[in-house]
């Protein structure tokens, strides 16, 4: 199945591909009762689509996703896509009440409802979140929404020499605590704005204006605390801005580029970000980062100057990164960067469980082969 291939850079590459379905005529809306806060849709709408919806009611779903224009509800919820707002607001798979699925023999599949509490088969939505099609096809979601915050600003500082600790410490003891908060070194052409010798840091702020502006005067006096002389506010542009960071997170460069994921607590994201760094330099990469604050995720893309060196270079990157780190996934990276890597690395404990499922629910091995881990 097909979507608006925006994570096909995620999982490995399918051991084989007869027939690719795409999803792209199943855009409608199927159901919204904007007083009960929930909406059916087809799997192809996509989540720009899905946004305007519900903005004309006041209301939002918070996935946070690469280039939403293109991506899909459900290729976006089969990729297993998490984003920096789910410190605050949960999981895009906590918002699923329920799916309808097409299965490996052809027949549909519906679990949950329309209902937030007390559905039918309400976990069984769950397990194709994350299964990037191997146990089924998205065909319709259910999902619950929220009211939408009333302000959203994105506050921009570049960082100066070795004040970058400092800065999240003190944003860490704040009253108001951001919606997300993220720090970036490179992604230049990507993303707006220019590093300090330490980065920049981008802080989201979601809520009532009252909050919002409360927040921001806290904000510009830690980091003032903190050394960092100035912070840039936007309102107006504060959606294009953070969006925008999602975007890099997935950004290749053609045979140029790969890209990895670290998951881990908060606290040592910037150790494993000072791993990523000596990993580029062993190697005489370059590399762009951004370090999810509040979630702990790590994205790394390492960049090679010359088309030919990075073919050559990513599997003992890969393999020397997995030794230092744990919790290791490729992101993106074209085919033939790709090529030789195992996007996964070792399976975890609950491998047979998840092979248990698999044969449970595509027992010939039909949907999208290979593509999770273990070769699932």
């Amino acid at each position: 199945m097909l979507g608006g291939g925006t994570l096909q850079g995620l999982g490995n590459p399918p051991a084989r591909c007869d027939v690719t379905i795409s999803t792209a005529k199943l855009n409608t809306v199927i159901e919204y009762d904007p007083r009960d806060l929930t909406i059916a849709l087809g799997a192809g709408v996509t989540l720009r689509s899905l946004a305007a919806t519900l903005a004309k009611h006041g209301q939002f779903v918070p996935i946070d996703a690469p280039h939403p224009d293109r991506a899909t509800i459900g290729g976006t919820l089969a990729a297993g896509w998490i984003g920096p707002r789910r410190a605050t607001y949960g999981r895009p798979r906590d918002y699923v009440i329920g799916t309808t699925a097409a299965l490996a023999d052809g027949t549909l599949s519906s679990a949950g409802g329309m209902v937030v509490k007390n559905v039918t088969g309400y976990d069984v939505s769950k397990l194709f979140v994350g299964s990037l099609g191997t146990l089924g096809a998205l065909v319709r979601v259910n999902l619950k929404a929220l009211p939408a915050p009333q302000t959203m600003r994105v506050a921009i500082a570049s960082l100066p020499e070795l004040t970058r600790e400092r800065a999240l410490e003190h944003i860490a003891a704040l009253s108001v605590e951001p919606t997300a908060m993220l720090f970036v070194r490179g992604f230049h052409r990507e993303i707006d704005g220019s590093d300090g010798l330490d980065g920049r840091l981008f802080v989201l702020y979601e809520g009532s204006q009252a909050v919002v502006d409360r927040a921001t005067r806290e904000l510009r006096s830690a980091l003032g605390a903190a050394g960092v002389p100035g912070t840039s506010i936007l309102d107006s542009n504060a959606q294009r801005a953070y969006q925008r960071t999602i975007d890099a997170c997935t950004s290749s460069i053609a045979q140029r580029s790969l890209t990895l994921r670290s998951q881990g607590l908060p606290d040592n994201a910037l150790v494993r970000y000072a791993t990523m760094e000596s990993i580029a330099e062993e190697h005489h990469l370059a590399l762009d980062v951004i370090v999810d604050a509040r979630t702990g995720d790590v994205f790394a893309r390492f960049l090679a100057s010359g088309a030919e060196a990075m073919p050559y270079v990513a599997e003992e990157l890969v393999d020397g990164a997995r030794e230092r780190l744990s919790g290791l996934v490729v992101i993106a990276g074209d085919a033939r960067v790709r090529a030789s890597i195992d996007a996964w690395g070792p399976p975890p404990a609950s491998f047979e469980k998840l092979r248990a499922l698999k044969e449970r629910f595509d027992p010939r091995g039909t949907l999208a082969p290979g593509r999770l881990v273990g070769g699932i």
